[in-house]
């Protein structure tokens, strides 16, 4: 088997101690771009071509082409249109998330970064979390805590699976306050901007006056809404159109509030502040705007002009929160330059 092998084995180490010296052997046989071959390639370009014939190019017509076949691709396979109820998470048609275009809940953006974001982000989110911290020692146990909701105690046979009772006295349950960390510092959601104005019921230009002049302070499509009822106390008819509505949410937000605490609150004479009873025991506050202050928004005095002085309309301000309790709300909105005064109810 040695002895087949031999030639094989001699052959081998030869082109072994050959392969070097071939490769250092100058490349005479190349041939370069500047040849024949490349002038003949060159000759055959389609830029020599003669262009098509002037009937050709007036009758050529791509709509009518493509509406004249017959051959029509199938709506409902190249346009997806996601559900527009949502109805449960064993339903076979399930909405994509937020963030496919294809979602109806999708926004896009953020295009720019608020130095109020900034500052919540570098700065007021961790000094939050280091003011709301508690510290439990190991080995803590938490206190038993009352039941919220009461059971049904009788002998009745309605009350077997029945589900439990409210609190005495028709009070509304707050929201339960989570331990502090770093999962549930509380932010700002969105911030609702309202006008009411009851005069738009006789003229329809107060009420298109207060619609652009709360879109141009916040940049949202405002919201229309009607009276739902009768009010003598208030003089609304029901079926009128009496108030706009604007909620702002993400990078326009922030921009709002932010021009909100540097350039209008600050030009308020005798302002007080926010007061400290504000609030909607779920980490929401709520303050008003009189027609003169908003008339100091800078989109509106530089305009000022252009809107009937005496139909600029007051407004009404919601802060949304993440928090549940009024006392984290209000430790925020102070972080970001609101100033509240009065007892402060938690």
């Amino acid at each position: 088997m040695a002895l087949r092998d031999a030639p094989w084995r001699a052959a081998s180490a030869l082109c072994r101690h050959t392969r070097p010296a071939i490769s250092t052997l100058p490349p005479s046989c190349r041939r370069n771009a500047a040849s024949q071959a490349a002038a003949e390639v060159e000759s055959t370009s389609s830029f020599a071509a003669p262009p098509p014939s002037p009937e050709v190019a007036k009758g050529f017509d791509p709509v009518a082409r493509s509406r004249a076949s017959n051959k029509k691709l199938p709506p409902s396979r190249y346009q997806y249109r996601s559900p527009k109820y949502y109805r449960g998470p064993l339903h076979p048609h399930q909405p994509p998330p937020k963030s496919d275009p294809a979602s109806r809940e999708f926004q896009p953006g953020p295009f720019s970064l608020p130095r109020l974001e900034q500052t919540y982000q570098s700065t007021i989110a961790s000094d939050l979390l280091t003011l709301t911290y508690t510290h439990f020692p190991p080995g803590y146990r938490a206190p038993v805590k009352d039941k919220r909701l009461r059971e049904w105690t009788g002998d009745s046979p309605y009350y077997k699976g029945r589900p439990l009772r409210g609190p005495r006295g028709g009070s509304n349950l707050r929201l339960l306050t989570q331990p502090a960390t770093f999962r549930n510092i509380p932010e700002i959601t969105r911030v609702t901007v309202h006008s009411m104005v009851p005069e738009a019921q006789d003229n329809s230009g107060v009420l298109h006056v207060a619609g652009m002049i709360i879109q141009a302070i916040t940049n949202v499509r405002v919201v229309s809404h009607k009276a739902r009822h009768n009010v003598v106390g208030w003089g609304l008819r029901e079926g009128k159109m009496v108030a706009v509505t604007a909620h702002v949410v993400r990078e326009d937000a922030f921009h709002f509030l932010a021009k909100l605490v540097d350039v209008v609150l600050p030009r308020i004479k005798e302002w007080k502040g926010v007061p400290g009873t504000s609030g909607d025991n779920s980490g929401n506050i709520t303050f008003g705007l009189t027609p003169d202050v908003v008339g100091l928004f800078p989109e509106i005095e530089a305009n000022y002009d252009m809107y009937p002085p005496k139909m600029i309309p007051g407004c009404h301000i919601t802060i949304h929160t993440s928090a549940t309790n009024d006392r984290d709300a209000r430790l925020l909105l102070q972080s970001i330059g609101f100033p509240f005064y009065g007892k402060l109810v938690n």
